[in-house]
């Protein structure tokens, strides 16, 4: 994507929707949003085509983004700001560190669509389903959260597979085709939409905790 003019100064305009300081949120989530209201994440959120639809169908439900590359985030939070959304907040963040920003136990969900498949084996600790980030999540995550998980890459929803039924994930709503599924409410992103349109299906899958 090519760098955005005066993207740090447009994202300084969206105000309270991107937190500065999200260390400071970490455990406090949900005195941001409403108390009692469950937090969900996105890992990556690109231009924010999905957050903001999934947002705007679940108004209780807060929900924060979280996007390393300051010239997508930008577009997401303007995009946000537009729509007149309360219950979203944006982190320019690594999912790396997201300990740092979030308290054990409390994420009611996670959200990882059409991440980095990083090919290459060398690789293979950057994939966002990688164990090592697996473990991360089932901290984070409440007893009963989830993890949506969807991709265009076929080896790395194989991989994905593998590695969630060996760390101790429940799988279900699994689908090599999710356009020609029959599961309802799906929320498309912007590459979801070009690989569709291209007839490239689209695999998802739903993961939860077998015991925490």
């Amino acid at each position: 994507m090519r760098k955005k003019k005066h993207g740090r100064s447009r994202l300084d305009d969206c105000g309270p929707l991107v937190v500065a300081a999200p260390e400071e949120y970490r455990g406090q989530w949900q005195t941001e949003f409403g108390s009692g209201n469950p937090v969900h994440i996105e890992i990556g959120c690109g231009k924010g085509g999905f957050i903001t639809g999934l947002a705007a169908q679940n108004p209780r439900i807060g929900y924060v983004a979280i996007e390393k590359l300051i010239d997508v985030l930008v577009l997401a939070a303007e995009k946000v700001k537009e729509s007149g959304l309360k219950n979203v907040r944006f982190i320019l963040g690594d999912a790396a560190v997201l300990e740092s920003y979030f308290a054990e136990g409390e994420l009611g969900g996670i959200y990882i669509n059409f991440c980095d498949p990083w090919h290459k084996n060398r690789h293979e600790k950057r994939r966002l389903t990688h164990p090592s980030f697996l473990d991360i999540y089932k901290r984070l995550l409440q007893k009963d959260g989830r993890i949506c998980f969807k991709t265009d890459n076929q080896k790395l929803f194989e991989y994905s597979l593998n590695s969630f039924c060996a760390n101790g994930f429940l799988l279900k709503n699994i689908t090599l085709d999710l356009h020609n599924s029959s599961i309802e409410g799906n929320i498309m992103t912007e590459y979801e939409k070009i690989f569709s349109e291209q007839g490239q299906p689209i695999y998802r899958l739903e993961a939860s905790c077998l015991a925490k």
